[in-house]
């Protein structure tokens, strides 16, 4: 056999491996993860199921795609070169994947607590600062110009003019 048939089997034989390695070891230590996840152990391992089958659809799938090499392989370096930056692809794949279910199960987990929780994460501790505006018609959206208090902006409350009711103090009665 040639070196480019010899390459192409060693490459077969490593991807192979590593993703039966990998899908094995991310179905066994997962579960424990994705029991948590779903609350529901038999979902837990069917979802666990159908991510493998799907990772290994999606990691074989590109192993032999990127399988072909155009180019002649007259050289054990040009091979071996050229199996290492396959394999190195392979690994990239697996770590993408394996990245992207964590990612997503990880935010479907914080959904699912966050809809599951009777009060709010964080009780408020008081109001925001309250920016400092003179009488008179200001644009809207914009802050006032020249100077500003010494205190810079207000924090609490301000006082508010006195207001005029209504009431029976303010109108007398008429006769």
């Amino acid at each position: 056999m040639d070196i480019k048939v010899w390459m192409y089997v060693i490459y077969l034989a490593v991807s192979v491996g590593l993703t039966i390695w990998v899908a094995r070891a991310l179905s066994r230590n997962g579960q424990v993860f994705l029991e948590e996840v779903f609350a529901d152990e038999r979902l837990a391992r069917a979802v666990n199921s159908l991510l493998v089958v799907g990772f290994y659809l999606l990691n074989l799938g590109y192993v032999t795609v990127a399988m072909k090499h155009p180019d002649p392989v007259l050289t054990t370096s040009q091979a071996m070169e050229e199996l290492s930056l396959k394999i190195g692809l392979v690994l990239l794949v697996l770590g993408a994947l394996h990245f992207f279910n964590v990612f997503a199960l990880g935010r479907y987990r914080r959904n699912r607590l966050r809809q599951l929780a009777t009060h709010p994460p964080i009780a408020p501790i008081g109001r925001l600062p309250m920016p400092f505006t003179p009488p008179g018609p200001q644009p809207v959206g914009a802050y006032p110009a020249g100077p500003h208090p010494a205190g810079g902006y207000p924090t609490g409350p301000q006082p508010t003019a006195p207001q005029q009711s209504a009431g029976p103090a303010n109108n007398p009665p008429t006769r």
